[in-house]
């Protein structure tokens, strides 16, 4: 008979504690209760974590290691992408959450420093009331009643605890998903052939290959020539018999293609593929040094060498819809649209560094827009009350090939938090969510700053839209109106912004007749055409800035008509996001006025919605 083991039965434990006069027996066994949980901290986690907990939500947030941020950690150093590689060479920036995180970072990590970044997510993360962080531990296990989960059950390793979390909600978040997969969630690993889904980048029959994950390195110049003698676990680079996309320079930020895939299980071979890899990573960097094809390397040394390797692909759990590569390719419209993403089909060959003669990606191809991510692939389709957010989510193989990196899975990850949130507060599921309750949330994810493409806003609730009148003090491009047409950035070629005329412009909103307001909020330009992301090798050009945007709003002033006078309600100072926000005691008005004081560097300030609310 198979025994099983009782991981809080501490009885064993032979423990003299000083000045104690009896035996003691560790405690390891704590059961909690939230209303929504979070496994998984890395970008798409902790961005559904905080948008659960904002929109009211009692949250506990999982993460198996010490730092927040998975492959984006200072553990992985990958670079949190997203729409960065649009045909026309500038990104079209994710906003809401995930931007709220790149700009603290300009704010408080000038220098870069990937183990400051941890504790910038760190701070942005337990800033939140509504959120429990729990970090160094693991969802091991799903306990499941009638298609519903009703307690994770974890392991924390630095506590040696078995901690059982019971939740209304569950969102996966982590990648390869083990919470889900034991609560009997349908799964899918590997390729599918072309017929099942008309695929043209699909390979002919179904296969199990599944694309790999890397260890990343860098380097700095010390000044002086560097001797490099490899270690002995080395793995020599063949580089006769290398594709030559596989660019050696520039060599500082390492080799994303140092990649190990599988056709089989790549999670249980994780291990092996770790050990394999690390031999891989110094054999380029070994061929780098003393191929003498590198001259502009002998002052160079290697500065930081991972030891987590960071992730592509594993398992993908199927929701109501699955998405695929003519969703992105043709802009499909949905419905239950809550996300976007736009990075090319980005599908790294079979075999990684195992199979040099192939390219590292094959690069399909490159989008020239942004393309829509719906709910119904954000939800398990026989776990009544799970939803996901990353590369695990409902879709094949080649539309993992984009939708995997990290910017678009933020934007996943605000969706499913807001999802859950409304989930719970009106006791309904998920599917009942995307059938029934879809245009909420989606006006819930746009006043949040989500972006949904061709989506605009349209707000019931938002008092601004009835302005009678609506003028500024001074304008250099678009039109005052277009702060309440619903599309809060400019659209595929089109202009929804009003721009000052220098500074301490003025916004004004008026009524032929007293409302009651008691908010109004303001998203302003961060200017969504430029990267904020932090690189490794840091630059500044068209498509990326190192600084804090020079388009941001830095301070404000809010006045409210009283009697027939502006009375102050409000200033901002030193602002660091793109969505202002003032809260005040109601008041009845009949207008209200923005005072545009300073942004941080730019001439004039542009803003893109003000909405007002009771």
């Amino acid at each position: 008979m198979k025994k099983l083991i009782d991981l809080t039965d501490r009885s064993s434990d032979n423990w003299i504690q000083m000045g104690s006069d009896e035996k003691r027996i560790p405690i390891r066994d704590k059961n909690v209760q939230t209303d929504v949980a979070v496994i998984g901290g890395g970008m798409a986690g902790i961005c559904a974590a905080v948008s659960a907990a904002r929109n009211g939500s009692k949250v506990i947030l999982v993460q198996d290691r010490a730092v927040l941020g998975g492959n984006a950690s200072s553990e992985i150093r990958v670079i949190v992408h997203g729409v960065t590689k649009l045909k026309s060479g500038l990104p079209e920036r994710e906003t809401g959450i995930i931007e709220e995180i790149l700009l603290l970072n300009r704010f408080c990590n000038e220098q870069h420093s990937f183990t400051v970044w941890d504790h910038v997510l760190y701070d942005y993360v337990t800033r939140e009331t509504n959120i429990t962080l729990i970090l160094n531990t693991q969802a091991v296990r799903a306990i499941t009643e009638n298609s519903k989960i009703v307690s994770a059950v974890c392991w924390q390793l630095s506590t040696e605890t078995l901690l059982t979390i019971n939740a209304e909600l569950f969102i996966d978040c982590s990648g390869d998903g083990l919470l889900a997969a034991s609560s009997g969630a349908i799964y899918r690993t590997g390729r599918e052939g072309k017929a099942e889904f008309n695929e043209k980048y699909a390979p002919d029959k179904p296969d199990g290959w599944q694309m790999g994950a890397t260890i990343l390195l860098s380097s700095k110049d010390i000044g002086k020539p560097i001797h490099y003698k490899a270690p002995t676990f080395t793995l020599k680079f063949d580089a006769d018999k290398t594709h030559p996309d596989r660019r050696i320079i520039p060599f500082v930020e390492g080799f994303w293609w140092v990649e190990v895939g599988s056709n089989d299980d790549i999670i249980k071979d994780a291990e092996v593929d770790m050990h394999r890899l690390m031999g891989f990573a110094y054999g380029v960097w070994d061929y780098v040094k003393n191929s003498g094809k590198f001259p502009e390397a002998e002052n160079f040394a290697l500065d930081w060498v991972g030891s987590l390797p960071g992730r592509r692909e594993s398992r993908r759990f199927m929701g109501d819809y699955i998405l695929k590569e003519s969703d992105q390719l043709e802009h499909k419209t949905f419905e239950d649209a809550v996300a976007f993403g736009g990075w090319p089909l980005d599908e790294h060959n079979p075999g990684g560094i195992e199979n040099l003669s192939q390219p590292p990606s094959f690069w399909h191809e490159h989008f020239d827009r942004v393309y829509q991510i719906p709910l119904k692939s954000l939800y398990s389709k026989n776990i009544s009350n799970l939803l996901f957010a990353g590369r695990n989510i409902s879709q094949t193989h080649v539309a993992l090939s984009s939708s995997r990196v990290m910017g678009t899975c933020a934007t996943m990850g605000q969706a499913v938090g807001t999802a859950a949130a409304l989930c719970f507060k009106k006791h309904v599921t998920p599917r009942d969510l995307a059938n029934t309750h879809i245009r909420e949330l989606q006006e819930q994810l746009l006043r949040d700053d989500a972006f949904i493409p061709e989506r605009p806003a349209n707000d019931p609730n938002n008092l601004a839209k009835s302005a009678n009148h609506l003028w500024a003090s001074s304008t250099t491009s678009g039109d005052v109106k277009l702060l309440i047409d619903g599309v809060s950035r400019d659209e595929n070629g089109k202009v929804h912004h009003w721009e000052s005329d220098g500074l301490n412009a003025e916004v004004i909103f008026e009524w032929d007749k007293p409302i009651t307001i008691s908010e109004v909020e303001i998203k302003c330009d961060t200017n969504v055409k430029k990267n904020i992301m932090m690189l490794k090798n840091t630059r500044e050009n068209e498509a990326y800035t190192t600084i804090i945007p020079p388009e941001l709003l830095k301070s404000m002033s809010l006045q409210i008509l009283i009697n027939g006078e502006w009375e102050g309600y409000g200033k901002i100072e030193d602002n660091q996001r793109r969505l202002l926000k003032f809260n005040f005691d109601r008041v009845s008005t009949k207008g209200f006025k923005l005072i545009l004081h300073e942004t941080y560097g730019a001439e004039n300030v542009k803003l893109f919605e003000v909405r007002a609310y009771n």
